[in-house]
């Protein structure tokens, strides 16, 4: 497990690092987690023991969660006097992710050469 732990911290360094040095408007973990993926993608596989860190971790997600949600707590207030822009924000971007999601589909079905509501 602590090899599996090494893995996955140092593909997250790897990532900040190159975003620092870029300058890429992205997080460096998503960059260390796109290295991982290909080299598990090169290897064609992954480990078991990699597997079953990455299954612990991924139970235990919510626990990941508590400091984001002690953060908002603590700023309740803040967060009040933005109600409504946090408000419109949310639901425009939820209708936008759904307009878009719905397009894709569309365009995804017809690049597959089927018409909307045919059985696969």
């Amino acid at each position: 497990m602590l090899e599996s732990l090494t893995l996955l911290l140092a593909c997250q360094l790897v990532g900040e690092v190159i975003v620092a040095y870029f300058a890429i408007p992205v997080p460096g973990p998503v960059v260390g987690m796109v290295l991982l993926f290909i080299g598990l993608c090169i290897r064609r596989g992954v480990p078991a023991p990699l597997q079953q860190t990455a299954s612990g971790l991924l139970s235990n997600l919510s626990l990941l969660f508590v400091p984001a949600g002690t953060g908002v707590l603590l700023h309740v207030a803040l967060i009040r006097d933005a109600l409504l822009p946090i408000g419109v924000s949310l639901v425009l971007s939820t209708l936008v992710a759904v307009a878009v999601t719905a397009l894709a589909m569309v365009g995804f079905e017809k690049l597959a050469g089927r018409k909307g509501g045919d059985a696969p």
